[in-house]
């Protein structure tokens, strides 16, 4: 009963009749955010960030929790009829679902996605009721050599996990630790990289950063993009999946839900990542694999399993060890220290209330999700027949009116232009912002906690491996950053040897 009472607690706080409200605008401006291609959760969070500050926190975080988790169904709706990814975990949906779509499918395909989803993210909410008190009780032995050894290896784990290459994700999050070092110095008050300028004097605040990044660097380049073709709706029949579809589905569901919760966890992990890997491993133990990509419905289910339970399963290391898995829950991480809440394993034994609200709102809220989602597909499909001419100014004079209002500062609305063109740029040479965010977000948390270890230590770096916690953290952290090193060696030479003994069958050939 213990353990029982909070979690009952937590049903109470989400079935006042406000925090009902908050959990359905947060997974209705989810799932339009998902239908709409390229904006995505974490612009629209970082948009959003001011609208917040009037509301209690666990209103604020129960609103934006439903933007992250709505989005990833969103996004199936136009991959399925339009074939156009609305958000990039369901860039894989379009594979099969759309395929079947054009087979008369559509109705089955978004009812599998809207059944799959659901299941999956239910099974991983109720993994993380019962994970994450387990977490955080470890997490109380945490001291600052262990944030330090969890820092680093988050920061490394987002720079060689995330999409897109390695090399750049690295310099993304090696710009990303600077930015966290601009301002007055906590431990001497010295400032560092101000040149002067009494507004870096504290550092840079997160919420311009991410506007900036996620918004109006978002904006500036699907404007430039916005040139794509245009494709017909399919028409959606037959809603729901016959009996035989279920069957077929039902085993992707559980191995998507499952392998998704894991991967949602992992800092650099999340839904994109859960939905690519979801799909690869229902194709490779597939019986007959040449019917993916032609219309096999484990193809839509799988993914969509994957990353609805992976949305769910990265709150567990931001609530209970206070480090954002992916860049949305860097926002929310934000969100959550705006509101003047710490996320970390103290979370749940101080303010019970909010983290059991928060958890238990995305039961409803996934609730909400299933009902809505085929009755507003119609909607949907309208909406996207708005030019990206007018949708784009609308969304930046609410990005620079939000950032206006964040201290009243024009020098905020400056950096959120800044760093909207850093942005744009970013993703117009491949760069991706999301380690970027990150590492700026733990960079202070590393920072701060490596120079109190040292402190504790007596400056003495070899103390980290005294302590079981933080020498296990960096034997893996030594793991991760060696291995692509050993692997490339590996296959150098593996390649070698199989050029070497193609070359001597030549030889011996001709001779």
């Amino acid at each position: 009963m213990e353990f029982f009472g909070p979690v009952l607690d937590g049903f109470n706080v989400v079935l006042d009749p406000t925090n009902l409200l908050y959990c359905l605008l947060g997974v209705a401006v989810g799932m339009l955010i998902g239908v709409l291609p390229g904006l995505g959760p974490a612009a629209t969070i970082a948009i959003l960030l001011p609208m917040t500050y009037g509301v209690e926190p666990v209103t604020a975080i129960i609103m934006l929790a439903g933007i992250f988790y709505g989005a990833q169904y969103g996004g199936t709706i136009t991959s399925v009829l339009l074939r156009l990814p609305g958000e990039a975990s369901s860039v894989v949906t379009v594979f099969d679902g759309y395929v079947m779509a054009k087979q008369g499918r559509a109705g089955a395909a978004l009812g599998i996605a809207a059944i799959g989803s659901f299941i999956g993210a239910t099974i991983s909410i109720i993994g993380l009721t019962f994970l994450a008190p387990l977490v955080a009780r470890f997490a109380l032995d945490f001291g600052p050599p262990e944030y330090t050894a969890l820092a680093m290896l988050g920061i490394l784990l987002v720079a060689t996990i995330s999409g897109g290459t390695k090399i750049k994700a690295i310099i993304a999050a090696a710009v990303g630790l600077f930015l966290a070092t601009i301002g007055r110095d906590g431990f001497t008050g010295a400032e560092r990289f101000t040149f002067g300028n009494l507004s870096l004097a504290d550092g840079i605040d997160f919420v311009p950063i991410a506007m900036g990044l996620f918004g109006v660097g978002e904006i500036l380049y699907n404007l430039e993009e916005r040139h794509r073709a245009a494709t017909a709706p399919v028409k959606v029949s037959n809603v729901w999946p016959k009996g035989k579809d279920i069957k077929e589905a039902s085993g992707a569901i559980g191995r998507g839900s499952v392998l998704g919760f894991f991967l949602g966890i992992l800092p650099g992990g999340g839904a994109t990542i859960a939905s690519l890997a979801s799909y690869a491993m229902e194709k490779k133990t597939a019986k007959d694999p040449s019917r993916f990509g032609k219309g096999a419905i484990e193809g839509v289910a799988g993914p969509e399993s994957a990353n609805n339970a992976a949305a769910t399963s990265s709150f567990i290391p931001l609530l209970t060890l206070g480090i954002p898995a992916n860049a949305t829950m860097a926002i929310i991480f934000g969100a959550l220290l705006i509101q003047g809440v710490t996320p970390g394993p103290q979370l749940i034994n101080n303010d019970p209330q909010l983290f059991w609200g928060v958890v238990n709102s995305m039961y409803i809220g996934n609730i909400l999700l299933l009902i809505m989602s085929i009755p507003l597909i119609g909607i949907f499909v309208r909406i996207l027949r708005v030019r990206a001419a007018i949708l784009a100014p609308i969304t930046a004079l609410i990005t620079m009116l939000g950032a206006y209002t964040i201290r009243n500062s024009m020098f905020d609305v400056l950096l959120v232009v800044f760093f909207g063109a850093i942005g744009y740029l970013m993703k117009k040479f491949g760069f991706e912002p999301g380690p970027l965010v990150l590492a700026f977000v733990l960079g202070s948390l590393l920072e701060s906690n490596l120079r109190r270890s040292l402190l504790v230590l007596e400056g003495d770096p070899m103390g980290f491996f005294t302590r079981p916690i933080s020498a296990t953290l960096l034997v893996l952290f030594i793991v991760v950053a060696v291995w692509p090193i050993v692997k490339g060696a590996i296959d150098k030479r593996k390649n070698s040897s199989l050029a070497a003994s193609v070359t001597e069958e030549k030889l011996k050939e001709n001779a």
